[in-house]
């Protein structure tokens, strides 16, 4: 295993714990109601890993202790219903991976041992990033007076993800059904985009899942 430093950032606290949305629910509200074309919720708490390396030095090591392959392919994203783990390729020697939260300081010291001494790098940025879920049938819709990134079903199909622009923000991008969209957004820009979803998706209806 390699030496580096590693803690758990949910340790026991008596302090509670609030998603990045918790003050945009108090002040900006969270409309619900009937007759909605966007459906909106946060997929928050989630645990997120940066791992970086050489893909044939991590390929092994990733699906013996996730349980899904590496994506082979530039802006694949790979996922598995089942456990709600997901491994995303960012860039040629980087994947974010995304688990229900609590998995992924014992995944992140698993892979470790796993890789032993090989190149490699891994950091859990599970706090300052947050998960925005898009759904219903106007959503594609939104999404194209928001981003700068093509989202034709032609050039954006299932099980793509990118890194681009949605309104001013830095976001990446990721469609993992024919039904849903994922903005994997900064924490610090979370309240930003929420109020922009809400505005740029009054015309269409808003309903927002807590």
């Amino acid at each position: 295993m390699s030496n580096a430093a590693t803690f758990d950032t949910r340790t026991d606290t008596a302090i509670p714990v609030e998603s990045p949305l918790a003050y945009s629910y108090r002040h900006s509200g969270a409309p619900r109601g009937s007759g909605y074309r966007l459906k909106l919720r946060e997929r928050a708490m989630q645990g997120h890993l940066i791992l970086r390396g050489g893909a044939i030095v991590l390929a092994e090591a990733v699906r013996e202790v996730l349980g899904i392959s590496l994506p082979g392919k530039p802006q694949a994203l790979v996922l598995d219903a089942s456990s709600e783990r997901s491994i995303q390729w960012l860039s040629p020697d980087e994947w974010l991976v995304i688990v229900p939260g609590g998995e992924e300081f014992p995944l992140e010291t698993q892979l470790r041992e796993r890789l032993g001494d090989a190149h490699f790098a891994i950091s859990d940025v599970s706090g300052g990033q947050t998960v925005l879920e898009l759904s219903g049938e106007a959503a594609r819709e939104l999404l194209m007076k928001t981003v700068i990134y093509d989202v034709h079903p032609s050039n954006f199909p299932v099980g793509k993800g990118v890194t681009t622009v949605f309104a001013k923000a830095t976001t990446i991008l990721r469609r993992p059904s024919e039904e849903r969209w994922e903005l994997v957004v900064r924490r610090s820009f979370a309240d930003y985009c929420y109020r922009w979803l809400l505005d740029a998706g009054s015309e269409y209806g808003v309903n927002v899942e807590q």
